[in-house]
C-alpha cells in the first residue's frame, strides 16, 4: 500500500477542466492536481518521478488556473483532494470552495464548503455542496443561492440538473431585493415569490414557477399561477398588476395593461380603463429602437360625453357623445456624427380630454420637429412647431404655426482683425388659420474679439450687422397694435457695436476665497426701424439679471434695442469648504432722450433702468437658495421677486418657490401681466423606507395686480398629500390630490390613487 501523499501548494497552473453552464453554470470534471514549484532541479526530478503517472494522466486536458493551500493524493482510493481556499479559474468563469474531491475511478467530483461560482455572464452561484460527473451527465446541489448579474436572487433547498443543462429546484424562493441594508447588515427582503418547484430552461433563459405565491413583508398575499420570468432580467410579455384610482371626473377607475415583447428592439403596451362615471377607455404605446435611433407612439381613445367649447374656451351647448382621444409621438434619429432628426408630435381631440382623464395637467401642448447638422464650425437647423391650446382663454385660430424655421450659422476658420466672425442666415414663416401671417428672412455677421490686459482685465469687442426682410398680411387681426407692424413688404438694417470690460479681483476673506468682478459695457446702435416690423418673437420683455448685459435686451429677433447705453454692475463670489455664495447686481443708463419701445413697467423705459440682481447660496447638496429681484430705481419698490429654495437630503427635504411680478403693465400686453404664486413641496422620511410627501400650488394674485384675474388673493390651484414605501425592489404608496380648477367636464375635486410596483417582475 502506498502512503497518502501531501503536497503543500499555492499551485502551479496545471491541466484542469472547468465547464460552465450559463445562468446555473457548474463545475465540470475536475482532474485536480497542482503542486508547489520545487526549489531545486533535484527536487523537481524527484517529485516528477514519484507522481509521473498522475501528471501524465492530467496532461492534455484544458488548462485552468488552480490554487489551493494543499493537495492530497490517495493512491489506495485513487482520489485527488484539494483543500483550503481552493480557486479554479477558466476564462471569465471561476469557482471557490473550501474542499474539492475528484474520484478518478467513478469520475465523480464533489465540491464542499462555501462554494462560489461565477459564470461567463456574471451570474453567481453559492452553495454548500456540489456533486458532478466528469461528463456533466448529472448534477446535484444543496442549500444553494443563485445571484443573477442583474441583482435578482433565487434560493432553494435542493436542485438537480439534467443532461440538457436544465435545472429543477425544490422549495425555492425568488426576489430582486438586496439582502443587505445600506450599513451592510443583513435584512429580510420586502417581497419574494415562493414556489414548490422552479424550473430553469437553459436554452430559453426562462424561469417557470409551480405553486407560486407572492409574499410581502413575510406575509403570503396571493397566488401567482403560471408565473414565468426571464433569467437574464430582460423584459418579458405579460400582464401588470391592476391600478385603482378615484377621481371627481370619472369616479372609481380600474386599469390594467398587457406588455408584449415583440422583439429585442420593439415592444407594445396595451391598456384598458373602466370607470364608474364615464365610458371605458383604451390606450396603446409602441416603442422601437432602430440602428439610427428610437421612437415611440402613444394613443388614447374613447367614445364618451364631452361639453363643447367655443374657440375662446367657453361652454357652447349641452354635452354630447363623441370620439375623444389623444395621440403623441416622439423620437430621435442620428444619421451620422453630424446629422440628426428629432421630433415630438402631439394632438388632443378637445381641450379637456387630457385633464379629465388625468393624462396631463398642461394648459397647452406643442408639436416640434427639427433636422439639424452640426459640425465644428457650422450649424444648420430646419425646424417647425405648432401649439394647441387647452386651458387657455384664447382663440385657437390666433395661435401661430411656424413652418419652416431655417437657421444656418457658419464660423469662419480664419480670424479677421484678430477676432472670430460668425455668419448667420435665418428664415421663418408663421401662419395662423384666423389671424396675421408673417414671413421673415435675415442675414447677420458678427465679429468678436477677446483680450486679456497685463493687469488682468478681460476686454471684449463686438460688432454686428444685419439685414432683414419681412412680409405680413391681415395685420389688422392682431389685437395689440404695437405687435402688428405694417402690412406688406418691409426691410430693415441693424448695426450694433459694443465694448465689454470685466476685471476679476481674487483674494482671501474670512478664511475663504472671494472674487469681485466689476463690469462695464458700452453698447451703441443707430436708430432702427422697429414699429413697421411685425413682432412675433420679442413680446415677453422684462429686465432680468440674465439679459442685463445682452446686446439686445428684447427676446427674439423682431425687436432690436437702439441708441447708446452704458451698463454697469458687479459679480461677487465667496467660497468656503462646502459653501458657495454668489451675487450679481447691475443697472443701465441710456445716453439719449429718444423714445423707447419698451412698455411701461418693464424697468427699461427711462434713462436709468431699474436695479436687477441675483443671489445664490449653496451648501454641498443640502442647501440651495436662489433669489432674483428687480428694484424700482426711484423708490426701491420690489418689482420682481423670485425665490427658489431647496433644503434637505434626497430622502427628507422641503422645496419653496415664490414669484411676484409687480410691474403695473397695461393689460393690453397679455404676455406681461402681473402675478403672484407660491409653490411648496416636501418629503419626510421615516422608518428607513417610508416617507410622507406633499405639494401645493397657490395663486396669490388679486384684482389689484391683474384686473382680469378672479382670484381673491389666495386661490389654491392644486394640492397633494401621500405616503410611500420605496426600497431597492419595491415601491408602493397612497396619494390624495385635490384640483381646484374646473373647466367643462374636467371637474374640480378630490382624487385618490393606490400604486404598487415590484421591480424586475413585470409588475408595477
Amino acid at each position: 500500500m502506498l502512503p497518502l501523499r501531501r503536497y503543500p501548494s499555492k499551485a502551479l497552473l496545471r491541466s484542469l477542466p472547468l465547464i460552465g453552464v450559463a445562468g446555473f453554470a457548474m463545475l465540470a470534471a475536475l482532474p485536480a492536481y497542482a503542486q508547489e514549484a520545487p526549489d531545486t532541479a533535484a527536487e523537481e526530478s524527484e517529485t516528477r518521478g514519484k507522481n509521473a503517472d498522475l501528471i501524465d494522466a492530467l496532461d492534455g486536458e484544458r488548462e485552468i488556473d488552480f490554487e489551493a493551500n494543499e493537495i492530497l493524493f490517495d493512491q489506495d482510493t485513487n482520489t485527488v483532494t484539494a483543500q483550503g481556499d481552493v480557486i479554479l479559474e477558466a476564462g471569465d468563469q471561476s469557482v471557490r470552495a473550501e474542499r474539492v474531491v475528484w474520484n478518478r475511478m467513478s469520475g465523480e467530483i464533489v465540491a464542499e464548503g462555501s462554494i462560489r461560482f461565477v459564470d461567463a455572464d456574471g451570474n453567481q452561484l453559492f452553495t454548500e455542496r456540489l456533486v458532478l460527473t466528469d461528463e456533466l451527465e448529472a448534477a446535484a446541489m444543496s442549500n444553494l443561492l443563485l445571484v443573477f448579474r442583474e441583482g435578482a436572487r433565487l434560493a432553494a433547498n435542493e436542485a438537480r440538473r439534467n443532461e440538457q443543462g436544465d435545472i429543477a429546484l425544490d422549495k425555492a424562493a425568488f426576489s430582486t431585493c438586496s439582502v443587505l441594508n445600506e450599513e451592510g447588515c443583513p435584512k429580510n427582503p420586502s417581497w419574494r415569490v415562493t414556489a414548490e418547484r422552479v424550473y430553469y430552461d437553459r436554452q430559453t433563459q426562462r424561469i417557470r414557477f409551480r405553486g407560486a405565491y407572492l409574499e410581502l413583508f413575510g406575509t403570503r398575499l396571493l397566488p401567482l399561477p403560471g408565473l414565468s420570468i426571464r433569467a437574464d432580467g430582460s423584459a418579458d410579455s405579460g400582464f401588470f398588476i391592476p391600478e385603482i384610482e378615484l377621481t371627481a371626473s370619472n369616479g372609481v377607475s380600474v386599469s390594467d395593461s398587457f406588455y408584449w415583447r415583440i422583439a429585442e428592439n420593439r415592444d407594445l403596451e396595451v391598456s384598458g380603463y373602466v370607470y364608474t362615471a364615464t365610458a371605458p377607455m383604451v390606450s396603446a404605446k409602441y416603442r422601437q429602437l432602430t440602428d439610427k435611433g428610437a421612437f415611440q407612439i402613444t394613443g388614447y381613445g374613447t367614445y364618451g360625453s364631452r361639453l363643447p367649447l367655443t374657440a375662446s374656451g367657453q361652454p357652447n351647448g349641452p354635452s354630447r357623445n363623441d370620439i375623444r382621444g389623444y395621440i403623441a409621438g416622439n423620437g430621435r434619429f442620428q444619421f451620422n456624427e453630424n446629422l440628426s432628426l428629432t421630433g415630438s408630435l402631439r394632438y388632443a381631440s378637445d381641450r379637456t380630454f387630457l385633464r379629465r382623464y388625468d393624462i396631463s395637467r398642461e394648459d397647452r401642448i406643442r408639436s416640434t420637429v427639427a433636422l439639424e447638422n452640426i459640425d465644428r464650425n457650422s450649424y444648420l437647423s430646419v425646424a417647425g412647431w405648432a401649439t394647441q391650446l387647452l386651458l387657455v382663454n384664447q382663440d385657437q385660430g390666433q395661435v401661430p404655426i411656424a413652418l419652416p424655421l431655417v437657421d444656418y450659422r457658419q464660423r469662419l476658420a480664419d480670424p479677421v482683425l484678430g477676432g472670430t466672425v460668425e455668419l448667420q442666415g435665418n428664415t421663418l414663416a408663421i401662419t395662423r388659420t384666423d389671424g396675421q401671417d408673417t414671413q421673415r428672412a435675415f442675414a447677420r455677421a458678427q465679429w468678436n474679439l477677446r483680450k486679456i490686459t497685463p493687469l488682468g482685465q478681460e476686454v471684449s469687442f463686438t460688432a454686428l450687422v444685419r439685414g432683414d426682410v419681412y412680409h405680413s398680411a391681415q395685420n389688422h387681426m392682431t389685437t395689440t397694435a404695437l405687435y402688428a407692424g405694417t402690412e406688406g413688404w418691409q426691410t430693415r438694417g441693424v448695426a450694433i457695436g459694443a465694448i465689454d470690460v470685466k476685471w476679476p479681483l481674487i483674494g482671501e476673506f474670512m478664511g475663504g476665497t472671494q472674487t469681485i468682478t466689476p463690469r462695464v459695457q458700452f453698447v451703441a446702435a443707430p436708430s432702427i426701424r422697429n414699429l413697421s416690423i411685425p413682432n412675433e418673437d420679442a413680446r415677453a420683455i422684462d429686465l432680468e439679471d440674465s439679459n442685463l448685459f445682452a446686446l439686445n435686451r428684447f427676446p427674439g429677433y423682431d425687436r432690436v434695442e437702439d441708441g447708446a447705453r452704458v451698463t454697469y454692475g458687479a459679480d461677487w463670489q465667496l467660497n468656503f469648504p462646502g459653501w458657495r455664495i454668489s451675487s450679481t447686481i447691475g443697472q443701465s443708463y441710456r445716453l439719449s432722450n429718444e423714445p423707447v419701445l419698451f412698455p411701461d413697467g418693464t424697468g427699461l423705459t427711462e434713462r436709468f433702468s431699474d436695479f436687477v440682481g441675483r443671489t445664490e447660496v449653496r451648501y454641498r447638496d443640502f442647501l440651495k437658495l436662489v433669489h432674483r429681484f428687480r428694484l424700482d430705481k426711484d423708490n426701491f419698490a420690489i418689482r420682481r421677486a423670485e425665490i427658489d429654495a431647496t433644503l434637505g437630503s434626497d430622502r427628507t427635504y422641503v422645496e419653496v418657490g415664490y414669484l411676484r411680478l409687480n410691474r403695473d403693465i397695461e393689460i393690453d400686453f397679455e404676455d406681461l401681466q402681473d402675478r403672484e404664486e407660491l409653490r411648496l413641496a416636501g418629503r419626510i422620511a421615516f422608518a428607513n423606507y417610508w416617507s410622507l410627501f406633499g405639494s401645493a400650488v397657490v395663486n396669490l394674485t388679486d384684482a389689484s395686480e391683474d384686473p382680469t384675474n378672479t382670484s381673491d388673493g389666495f386661490e389654491p390651484l392644486r394640492t397633494r398629500l401621500g405616503i410611500a414605501y420605496a426600497d431597492d425592489c419595491l415601491e408602493m404608496g397612497f396619494t390624495w390630490r385635490r384640483d381646484y380648477i374646473e373647466l367643462a367636464d374636467a371637474r374640480s375635486g378630490n382624487s385618490f390613487q393606490l400604486y404598487f410596483s415590484l421591480r424586475n417582475l413585470s409588475f408595477r
